[in-house]
């Protein structure tokens, strides 16, 4: 928190890198990782995603820790006994002790964890999405999508980092504000910023090219959340997203595009903002709404042109056991 009450994330996260040459000391092996995740995060969220679109299923383990997590670590509650069936541990907290018995920082997800040894590798979500695309290509589907395009990264770079400074964390900002002057400089970022893309996107379907790529990702993460828990929540309440015309219709898009809409639970993500920020929500009370049932209705941006994969073709449906539930 800064001088002036605004809310700065910490973003020392552990740097190691799994790799196709392994030059950090992990290198890329199928079954040897498992992805950890929760439903409700939405920085985990853009791994599920892409862990999908890339169809890494089969070399890559996915856990899920429940909704809600207290101040040492996420926690394994959804699985039988409260125990994730690879790992065998009840929190993701002692996956980062073997790492370092004193790590210092908080346990995020997503997280890398090396089997074998029961240790995190990173928990570097920024980069963890970038080395799916372009360090596992060996495990890549037939048809997966090139996410991240070389030709393409500088300009998807600096939109991903517009988002992810004046979207993704503006609405953290918004809601954990502890000051007026705080609160009113992330909103005016935030809305500002949403003005853009909206400007952006009205004449073009994706946010870099004709294709998804890393920066929708990025972004729709975001604005999936924004009328569940950012608009209420935190505070971010100068239009909901169904009142941004462009940007609903962008994010409607995405998510009935599969390996989008597919990875998010509604009720889990609303479950972990309004019970576990009891500082903003001291009664821990979840709201029943919003109707959910306009995500399915049209979008017609598909009359912008664009292709959603490129020359790839769509993920397949979920794994069953990785399904959640429908609208």
């Amino acid at each position: 928190m800064s001088d002036k009450g605004e809310y700065q994330r910490d973003l020392n996260y552990i740097p190691d890198r799994i790799t196709a040459d392994g030059r950090d000391g992990w290198p890329v092996e199928p079954g040897r990782y498992r992805l950890i995740v929760a439903r409700a995060c939405p920085w985990a969220n853009r791994a599920v995603i892409v862990r999908r679109l890339l169809g890494l299923e089969p070399v890559l383990s996915m856990g899920i820790a429940g909704p809600v997590h207290d101040e040492r670590s996420w926690s394994f509650d959804l699985d039988p006994d409260g125990r994730d069936p690879v790992l065998g541990i009840e929190r993701l907290q002692e996956a980062f002790f073997k790492r370092d018995p004193d790590y210092p920082r908080g346990i995020t997800v997503p997280a890398f964890v090396d089997v074998p040894s029961g240790q995190v590798v990173t928990n570097d979500f920024a980069q963890m999405t970038l080395d799916m695309s372009t360090e596992w290509t060996a495990y890549h589907r037939a048809g997966a999508p090139e996410l991240y395009p070389e030709k393409l990264r500088d300009e998807i770079d600096d939109v991903a980092q517009k988002v992810f400074t004046d979207v993704n964390n503006a609405v953290y900002q918004c809601g954990f504000a502890r000051s007026q002057e705080a609160y009113d400089h992330s909103y005016t970022k935030l809305f500002s910023r949403l003005d853009w893309l909206s400007e952006r996107l009205a004449d073009q379907r994706y946010l870099v090219g004709d294709t998804i790529t890393e920066a929708d990702v990025r972004l729709f993460t975001t604005l999936v959340r924004f009328d569940a828990v950012y608009h209420g929540h935190f505070k971010c309440n100068r239009q909901k997203l169904t009142e941004l015309p462009v940007l609903w219709a962008y994010t409607r898009d995405l998510f009935q595009t599969p390996g989008f809409g597919d990875t998010i639970d509604f009720p889990q993500i609303k479950e972990h903002y309004y019970v576990v920020h009891k500082n903003v929500n001291p009664s821990g009370i979840v709201p029943l709404g919003p109707d959910v049932s306009g995500w399915l209705t049209p979008h017609d941006r598909e009359q912008l042109g664009g292709r959603p994969f490129g020359d790839g073709t769509p993920p397949g449906p979920p794994v069953e056991s990785e399904r959640v539930p429908a609208l």
